[in-house]
């Protein structure tokens, strides 16, 4: 199951309705616009890219990744034809290297088979995805809601949902898993859209 218009409709009037603060956050924010992003490879290869280093540095990375592509379509199967020492080259870390390497044998031994996770659970994706070195249960969950656009999806673990909730929730410190999974827990099941509108409300407060 899909973020639709219907469903968020329906996420809006549940949270609006359960949760006095989130209402306040959603009425200063406005609009929903979550646009999950499609190619479920790239999406990870993003992902490990981006561990611990800017978002534009990120960024750089991978425009040289795409273009040392031939040709520069990011597909297991483009990226199998790069050595180890040619991911170097481009600027990648040992340890992201050996991620990205670790990834593309896997989808293209079906170890992960990413053209079935539509069929899965989240929490069955969680358990195929982590398989792969260097993605672990935080970078799946993101997966989830930026490329597969799951309704229910919350991250405890997040830094920026859990700086959101001690500012909107006048907590003293940042709060503990359980902690911000009890918050959480009257958003179910629309979580992901109270998620983006946390990640959001960091923004307006930066702006």
């Amino acid at each position: 199951m899909s973020l639709t218009p219907d469903h968020v409709t329906r996420a809006l009037r549940h949270l609006r309705k359960s949760d006095p603060v989130l209402a306040e956050v959603i009425r200063r924010v406005g609009p929903f616009e979550l646009q999950p992003k499609r190619g479920r490879f790239q999406a990870l290869v993003r992902s490990i890219l981006a561990q611990q280093i800017s978002t534009a540095v990120a960024r750089s990375m991978l425009r040289k990744l795409e273009a040392r592509l031939v040709p520069n379509k990011l597909s297991p199967e483009n990226l199998a034809r790069l050595s180890f020492d040619d991911l170097r080259s481009l600027g990648l870390s040992r340890q992201k290297a050996t991620y990205v390497q670790d990834l593309t044998t896997k989808v293209l031994d079906r170890t992960v088979r990413l053209h079935r996770v539509h069929r899965l659970t989240d929490e069955e994706i969680i358990d195929e995805l982590i398989q792969v070195k260097g993605i672990g249960r935080w970078t799946v969950q993101m997966f989830l809601i930026f490329c597969l656009g799951r309704p229910d999806v919350f991250a405890p673990d997040d830094f920026g949902l859990r700086s959101a909730i001690q500012r909107l929730y006048g907590l003293p410190e940042l709060p503990k898993r359980a902690e911000a999974e009890e918050i959480a827990a009257p958003w179910r099941p629309h979580a992901t859209v109270a998620s983006w509108y946390l990640w959001r409300s960091l923004e307006l407060e930066r702006a």
